[in-house]
């Protein structure tokens, strides 16, 4: 499996960008995490899920490419530099996963006490007898 860095540049001087916070009572004891994908990748949408309360952006590396993410990280500085809004960062990486290739998208009903078979040949269609995954690998890792 390939690592994905992110690339952080320079460190963003905080106290550079930010407003200071107006004293409550009751300080903030929660966090928002939100998930930035597909539909929250744009430094407009980004920045109204900060002005909303975001303080964590989940970035999820079981899709995407590094160019997406990277492209995602990028516009989240923009959009902390723009709202003066702090935002830490999660990356949730991949574990081990088996992936069914469902290319047809059509559901697939598993019977009981049938026999399944795996495959790593993406190429074959998905049925109730048989999968493909996306796990090459597999064969090699059971006894």
């Amino acid at each position: 499996m390939h690592s994905n860095h992110l690339l952080l540049e320079e460190p963003i001087r905080m106290a550079s960008i930010l407003e200071s916070s107006k004293s409550t009572f009751f300080p903030a004891m929660s966090r928002i995490v939100g998930t930035l994908g597909i539909n929250s990748q744009s430094v407009e949408t980004i920045s109204a899920c900060l002005k909303a309360g975001m303080s964590v952006a989940r970035f999820d590396f079981s899709w995407g490419d590094a160019e997406f993410h990277q492209k995602t990280l990028e516009n989240l500085k923009i959009a902390i530099k723009s709202t003066k809004k702090l935002c830490a960062v999660m990356l949730d990486t991949v574990g081990p996963e088996l992936q069914v290739v469902n290319k047809s998208e059509c559901p697939v009903s598993l019977q009981e006490e049938t026999l399944v078979v795996l495959t790593p040949d993406q190429d074959k269609e998905a049925t109730s007898n048989l999968l493909p995954i996306n796990f090459s690998g597999l064969s090699k890792m059971i006894r």
